[in-house]
């Protein structure tokens, strides 16, 4: 159980959100979506910014969990634990984001150009779909926390 090691190495801690906190992240996530549209951006940045939404939207599921990531690693421990919180049928949707994580990482930070259409377009359309599916699950785990 990655929720349980995660706890045990102090990846993750306990935290307690709120509807303005959740409402706050969904914020950022329709941004992002709408920002990776914006056709005069380079198809570099229309990922990192989609990728940025995934991330959010995982984040909304740690934290209507109970928990927050720390640390080094933390996107990558966002994503590795959403088939413990969220079941098993989003597990491939953590390996593709994760997968997405280092794509975003090689263009933030090593080389421009390294992102195809075809790849920013799948993210955009799978980040869509993923955020149907969270609040899908916040609407049926966590009412309370939708405004």
């Amino acid at each position: 159980m990655n929720l349980q090691r995660f706890l045990n190495e102090e990846r993750l801690r306990p935290h307690k959100t709120s509807p303005k906190e959740i409402a706050d992240l969904f914020r950022i996530i329709e941004r992002d979506l709408k920002d990776s549209r914006i056709k005069q951006l380079s198809v570099d940045r229309r990922f990192a910014t989609a990728y940025n939404a995934a991330l959010q939207l995982a984040t909304v599921i740690l934290y209507a969990s109970g928990y927050r990531p720390t640390g080094i690693g933390h996107h990558w421990v966002t994503f590795e634990v959403l088939p413990e919180l969220m079941g098993e049928e989003s597990q491939a949707a953590g390996d593709y984001f994760n997968i997405c994580r280092s794509k975003r990482n090689l263009t933030d930070y090593d080389r421009a150009g390294e992102i195809s259409e075809t790849e920013m377009a799948e993210l955009i359309k799978e980040v869509e779909l993923f955020r149907i599916k969270v609040i899908e699950w916040i609407k049926e785990k966590f009412p309370e926390l939708l405004p």
